[in-house]
C-alpha cells in the first residue's frame, strides 16, 4: 500500500508540474487509445461476424455477375468496411491533437515564464523554473502521446486495410 501511495504522489507531482494542459492531454491520450482498443477488440471478437453475415448474404445469391448483383456486392462490402474502419479517423485526429496540446503547454508555459520576468526582474529564479517545467514537460509528453498514436494507428489501420481486402476476395463474381 505504500508503493501505491508513492507512485500516486510522484504522479501528483509530475502532472502539477505540467499543468492543466497536461490532464488534457493524458484525458486525450486514454481516450486515443480506449478507441485504438476498442478496434483491437472489434477485429479479434466481432469482425468475423459481420464478414460471415456479408458472405453468406452473397452466396445466398444464384446469380452474381449482373450490374444489379454488382452493386449489392459493392453494398456488402461498405456496410462492413465502415464498421471495420471505425473511429480511425478519429484516432487520427487524436494523434494529431497530442503535439499540438504539448505546444499550447509550451506557450502558456512560457508566459508564466515572462509574466514572472516582468514582476520580479527575473530575480525568482525558483518561480521562473517553475514556469519553464510547465513548459517543457507538456511537450515531452504531447510528443510521447502521439508517438505512441502513431504506433497503434498504423498498426489499427493495417489490419482494417488487410480485412477490407480480405472481404473483397471473399465475394467473388463467379459461379
Amino acid at each position: 500500500m505504500y508503493l501505491l501511495n508513492e507512485w500516486a504522489e510522484i504522479i501528483r507531482r509530475f502532472m502539477d508540474a505540467g499543468g492543466d494542459v497536461l490532464w488534457a492531454i493524458a484525458g486525450l491520450t486514454f481516450l486515443m487509445w480506449t478507441l485504438a482498443l476498442e478496434r483491437l477488440w472489434y477485429y479479434k471478437f466481432e469482425l468475423s461476424k459481420d464478414v460471415n453475415g456479408a458472405i453468406g448474404s452473397w452466396e445466398k445469391r444464384t446469380e452474381r455477375k449482373s450490374w444489379n448483383a454488382k452493386r449489392i456486392r459493392e453494398k456488402l462490402i461498405s456496410q462492413v468496411s465502415l464498421k471495420i474502419n471505425a473511429s480511425l479517423p478519429m484516432i487520427q485526429t487524436m494523434v494529431a491533437l497530442c503535439p499540438l496540446l504539448g505546444l499550447l503547454g509550451t506557450v502558456t508555459g512560457m508566459i508564466e515564464v515572462f509574466n514572472i520576468m516582468a514582476v520580479t526582474g527575473g530575480g525568482d529564479a525558483k518561480s521562473m523554473a517553475g514556469g519553464v517545467s510547465k513548459a517543457t514537460i507538456p511537450t515531452m509528453a504531447g510528443m510521447v502521446a502521439a508517438l505512441s498514436g502513431v504506433f497503434i494507428n498504423t498498426y489499427v489501420k493495417s489490419i482494417a486495410e488487410r480485412e477490407s481486402e480480405l472481404l473483397e476476395d471473399h465475394l467473388t463474381t463467379d459461379h
